[in-house]
């Protein structure tokens, strides 16, 4: 074992989980940069640019979200391999994980690209928006194959430990998106800038070469798992397998997808200026979530890694100090939010003050639950990498179908709030989501599942937790 390996099994539970959380924030910070400099060009352009950008993602995002069940599947497996000490096992895992991420990314990028007019016809959007909409998505899901990819590839090695080599190609390439996206929105010199879809072109050139490299470092096998071009063959035992352990979690990101198009129905319906503050207050949103996500991913590999070594009593100490710094650190961040509101949607719409006035509402009525955000993701994390993926998809269906959004329907709709009323449907899930699956958590059965148990066919496995959570 490791000096690594030792730390993340029986040392200390802060360390281990500073030594992996630091990194994975970095990358997050690093990443979230592709979207604020997005965003931050875009809304140069003005409110309908912004607008177009913000009806396209959660679109794309659900398209993506049906597909990543088999990555999520290859990165716990691969973290409760690694943990069980079987590294055979873990580069089959990462081989047939390249193989499907990639096939399904072809198929719903496809899929996506040929749709894309359709969706935004049902959102509804404006004239004034459609147009640049379009663009935007039918850029993203031609590239969305290397978004796939690269995600996957960060995945697996946050699964097996190893956090460095993600970090200095996020780097490199976030960089290098930096440079393009002004160059490829508004031009210079004699190459004509191509608006809101130079935006998406940018980031896709940046992320085809990240997930480019991304597979050249799993060919040279130099940093925790090494593949073989013959490793690619079809296992269509495993791939039933991954298919069956996969599937709850792309329901459950489909779910968090599907919810923000259907709130994009909603928000679409009181006009553009909404549509803008709606836009960028879901940007500085994710920008605060960034710590709680690096925690949520540290978790993930810990606890995938320590059920993989048979120590479940550790996991649940992991989970829940992550937990109680997930509460205090989005507590903090959400009383510098409601401080400093204004100047940060001024960042992005610096000229509409309209928009300033009614993002800065949304920011203030929600931030102040964000605590909440922390332990939801804390929580969903050790469902997962424990192999209790049904218990994750199920919060996510409790938190959009029967809070998100039949609160900011009745709001929004039914009462004097209007389009308030979205901005407190936050602030209600935030706070209701995170004691249930809190209180779901403390009953402990989900420690009972061990995918990796004496080499057990992982659909039986999973099919035993399935039907065990549901007796209960």
């Amino acid at each position: 074992m490791n000096d690594t390996n030792h730390l993340f099994l029986s040392g200390s539970i802060s360390k281990a989980l500073l030594k992996l959380a630091v990194p994975i924030i970095l990358i997050n910070i690093l990443q979230s940069a592709y979207q604020l400099t997005d965003a931050f060009w875009v809304g140069r352009l003005g409110a309908a640019q912004v607008a177009a950008v913000s009806v396209s993602m959660p679109v794309t995002f659900l398209v993506i979200a049906i597909g990543s069940g088999l990555a999520m599947a290859g990165a716990i497996l691969s973290a409760q391999y690694m943990g069980a000490g079987q590294q055979d096992k873990v580069n089959h895992v990462a081989a047939q994980t390249v193989l499907m991420v990639t096939v399904t990314a072809i198929i719903l990028g496809v899929i996506g690209y040929l749709l894309s007019p359709y969706f935004l016809h049902l959102l509804g959007v404006e004239d004034a928006v459609y147009s640049d909409a379009l663009k935007f998505m039918h850029v993203s899901f031609a590239g969305v194959v290397f978004v796939f990819i690269y995600a996957m590839f960060q995945a697996l090695m946050r699964g097996i430990g190893q956090t460095k080599v993600p970090l200095i190609i996020v780097t490199v390439t976030v960089l290098l998106n930096f440079v393009l996206d002004p160059l490829f929105i508004f031009g210079y010199g004699s190459f004509e800038g191509l608006g809101v879809m130079g935006a998406a072109l940018a980031t896709l050139v940046t992320q085809s070469l990240a997930a480019i490299a991304g597979i050249i470092i799993f060919l040279r096998g130099r940093h925790g798992i090494k593949l073989k071009l013959s490793s690619f063959a079809p296992d269509y035992s495993y791939i039933k397998q991954a298919f069956y352990l996969g599937a709850p979690g792309s329901v459950e990101l489909s779910a968090r997808a599907f919810g923000l198009i259907i709130m994009s129905f909603l928000v679409a319906s009181f006009g553009t200026q909404t549509i803008a503050s709606y836009g960028v207050g879901s940007n500085i949103l994710q920008m605060v979530m960034i710590p709680a996500m690096g925690l949520s991913m540290a978790v993930s590999t810990l606890v995938g890694q320590n059920m993989g070594a048979g120590n479940p009593h550790r996991a649940e100490q992991i989970t829940k100090l992550a937990v109680l710094w997930g509460l205090c650190g989005l507590s903090f961040i959400g009383v510098l939010a409601y401080l400093f509101a204004p100047h940060l949607v001024a960042f992005f719409i610096p000229d509409d003050q309209a928009v300033i006035s009614k993002g800065a509402e949304f920011i203030r009525v929600m931030c102040l639950t964000w605590g909440g955000i922390g332990v939801q993701l804390c929580v969903v994390a050790a469902f997962r990498a424990s192999g209790n993926m049904l218990n994750a998809m199920l919060l996510a269906l409790f938190s959009q179908c029967v809070v998100q959004f039949p609160a900011a329907y009745i709001l929004s709709k039914h009462t004097a709030l209007g389009d308030q009323g979205i901005w407190y449907s936050f602030a209600v899930t935030n706070v209701l989501v995170a004691v249930v699956s809190y209180l779901w958590f403390v009953r402990g059965r989900w420690q009972q599942t061990k995918l990796t148990k004496d080499d057990k066919d992982i659909a039986q496995v999973t099919q035993e937790a399935f039907i065990e959570e549901g007796a209960h």
